[in-house]
């Protein structure tokens, strides 16, 4: 008899033949979480993984980390014994037991909930879970039957062992990251574009981010935020590699030679460039932004379709369809608001125009941007950028 953490995962089930690799990819994913726990290994098993060596004195801190890796659909702490079904039955009631007295009232209600995944073991799961609940009552007081509405359920699978538990902590689904590539988000200090990353990670992306820094007009304080932003996604997202890029000279360069209602829109595609290139450098397949159609004026369709035209790797945008307040619930879920809101400025609101273009024409790009070195002015600062890995 052992302690083990039963870990279930939902959509890498869909993957048919490919299947393993995902299952791999979560291994590797769940291990990584719990490199701090001492003695912990994740071992696969049937439709399964399981954690063992994990101390009841660990088991705490385990359990807080598995909630953050992406591909978990839920979880348990179980005792994992022979397939003995009286044994797992008295198991199952000490169990019980220890969640009883959490209640202080005078009857709790509870069910039984027996799986039988091992066909070839003799007993029905009706019968189990009927002399299961039988056991249960006997050796522990102020229980309730009740099969429709239960405060504790008690669980037995039969598979190769015997697992109980009653505990079903959800997890936050997704696919593992990793397993589907590399991508390079465009990191703010702001709401948007942290949530944008770990979106884009639950669906099995690793993290590149580029951070675009105007100093002096930006602030220590607000190259700060952004890192304390990256390692509270890293929980979520595994390691990111952290580019910050200087764009102060870029900025003003665009101040001093172009129309000043373009310049929002001509900020935005050099960003873009800059990224691209940093992307290719690490890898990624595409570009992840932020975006919410219509949000401010570089995000209407006309300016997002400019944008899109100045770089060839495919541009991702988890939020295009959400409202503030949709993202803003997000960010809160992922732990990233309470840091986003900090009041320090961003390169974002350096050189803003009074009434920046909503419905730029590519006519007017190509205009002002003939009478710019591009290329030299991406080179120094792609030169002059910092990498850093966080996570």
């Amino acid at each position: 008899m052992e302690n083990v953490i039963i870990i279930r995962y939902a959509e890498i089930h869909l993957k048919g033949l490919n299947r393993p690799y995902f299952e791999k990819a979560l291994v590797k994913n769940a291990a990584e979480a719990l490199r701090h726990i001492d003695g912990a290994v994740v071992r696969r098993g049937e439709s399964r993984l399981y954690v063992e060596g994990v101390s009841d004195a660990q088991l705490g801190q385990a359990l807080e980390a598995l909630k953050y890796v992406f591909g978990i659909h839920s979880f348990s702490p179980a005792v994992r014994l022979e397939q003995d079904f009286e044994k797992a039955a008295d198991v199952l009631a000490d169990l019980v037991k220890y969640e009883r007295m959490r209640y202080e009232r005078e009857t709790v209600r509870f069910k039984v909930d027996v799986k039988r995944a091992d066909k070839s073991f003799p007993l029905p799961s009706m019968k189990m879970a009927a002399a299961a609940g039988g056991v249960i009552l006997e050796r522990v007081g102020g229980l309730k039957v009740d099969l429709t509405d239960p405060e504790i359920t008690a669980y037995i699978e039969m598979r190769d062992m015997a697992y109980c538990f009653t505990r079903i902590i959800k997890g936050p689904g997704g696919m593992p990251v990793g397993c589907n590539g590399r991508a390079a988000l465009l990191l703010s200090g702001g709401i948007d574009s942290p949530v944008a990353g770990c979106m884009i990670a639950k669906r099995g992306v690793a993290l590149s981010a580029v951070h675009f820094e105007s100093f002096p007009y930006t602030s220590d304080k607000a190259l700060d935020k952004v890192f304390d932003l990256a390692r509270i996604m890293a929980r979520y997202t595994g390691e990111i590699r952290l580019h910050v890029i200087r764009f102060t000279d870029i900025q003003t360069t665009l101040y001093e030679q172009c129309p000043p209602d373009y310049l929002t829109v001509l900020m935005r595609r050099f960003m873009m460039r800059i990224a691209e290139r940093i992307a290719k450098a690490d890898k990624c397949l595409a570009l992840v932004t932020g975006e919410s159609v219509g949000q401010v004026a570089s995000q209407t369709l006309e300016s997002l379709a400019v944008t899109n035209n100045a770089v060839d790797l495919p541009v991702l945008r988890p939020l295009v369809g959400m409202d503030k307040i949709e993202i803003t619930e997000l960010a809160e879920k992922y732990g990233t608001f309470k840091t986003s809101i900090l009041p320090y400025e961003d390169c974002c609101t350096v050189f803003v125009p009074k009434h920046p273009v909503t419905k730029p024409r590519m006519s007017e790009i190509d205009k002002a941007e003939e009478k710019l070195d591009i290329g030299g002015m991406i080179d120094a600062a792609v030169a002059g950028g910092k990498a850093t890995t966080i996570g």
